[in-house]
């Protein structure tokens, strides 16, 4: 199996949650790191920016939790989570609900 491989990211059966989970993360961040820049230099087009940044991240939230909860039902049989697979649960609600607050 190649990593690499087009069909192997998109197909296996719970590789989705994988890859987009790095999308809201990283738009929040630049966000954060734009915004800091934007008090700092007044300048009202960086915080434009961020607003965008800060609106697609919540987009691309609520296929991260779909893929999330789909991985579970598929990988895990749908078994109850417990320990760190709970925590990682509740922090990706939380936290898709605090982008969604803040953006």
């Amino acid at each position: 199996m190649n990593p690499f491989d087009i069909k192997t990211v998109f197909l296996t059966k719970h590789a989705q949650h994988v890859v987009l989970v790095h999308f809201p993360i990283a738009l929040f961040t630049v966000a954060v790191a734009f915004d800091f820049i934007a008090q700092w230099t007044k300048n009202r087009s960086l915080a434009s920016t961020v607003y965008c940044n800060l609106l697609v991240a919540a987009v691309f939230t609520l296929p991260v939790l779909a893929s999330g909860l789909i991985a579970w039902r598929w990988a895990l049989l749908g078994q109850k989570l417990t320990g760190i697979l709970r925590m990682h649960l509740v922090l990706g609600c939380l936290s898709s609900l605090l982008i969604c607050w803040f953006s």
